[in-house]
């Protein structure tokens, strides 16, 4: 059904209701009309606007690319916090070997085939079964244990005192000729007389 002047007519409204009526609704399809055009209008620039993107980007898929950036950033952290517990754990090894008294000179080979796979700090910040990895040092690499000897000083000729004086008789004694000699020199005195 067409919204005609007829139609109106029929409903039972004066020509003044009718004009007033039509002229309404030529103002609100008028309006329509020119919102309509307008959005037309800004969806042609929009796409205008999203081609001139896609051209500067090169074609890339922006939320792709945030989802690639965005794990390989997850998988970084994950990567730099396991090798912080792995530079922990190694530390802690070393320090076990020490303790148990394997060579200084051997511990960067050791620590270099042992598998560190397995083993995990407790939060004191000792390894965890640290009896068990003392039991295992102690197993395979007790050929490079240090052992610590304790030696004193040695003395060559014990000092002299007093009471240990040399007779004349004790120097005259002596069979090295140039030991008796500095004997006599040491001791003028006794040969004085």
């Amino acid at each position: 059904m067409a919204f005609s002047r007829s139609f109106l007519k029929s409903t039972g409204l004066t020509d003044e209701q009718i004009t007033a009526v039509i002229e309404e609704h030529t103002a609100v399809t008028d309006a329509l009309k020119a919102d309509r055009d307008k959005y037309k209008e800004q969806a042609e620039k929009a796409a205008d606007l999203q081609k001139q993107l896609d051209e500067a980007s090169g074609g890339e898929d922006w939320k792709q690319k945030y989802e690639d950036e965005h794990e390989a950033f997850e998988d970084f952290k994950t990567k730099t916090a396991q090798e912080a517990e792995s530079a922990k754990v190694r530390a802690a090894y070393r320090k076990l070997l020490t303790e148990e008294k394997i060579s200084e000179k051997r511990l960067d080979s050791i620590i270099r085939v042992t598998d560190f796979g397995k083993m995990k700090l407790g939060k004191d910040g000792s390894l965890d079964r640290e009896d068990e990895l003392r039991k295992a040092i102690n197993d395979e690499w007790s050929e490079f244990k240090t052992t610590v000897t304790e030696k004193g000083a040695t003395v060559d000729k014990p000092p002299q005192t007093g009471n240990g004086r040399l007779t004349k008789a004790d120097i005259l004694k002596i069979e090295d000729t140039s030991a008796r000699q500095k004997a006599i020199a040491e001791n003028l005195d006794l040969f004085q007389k």
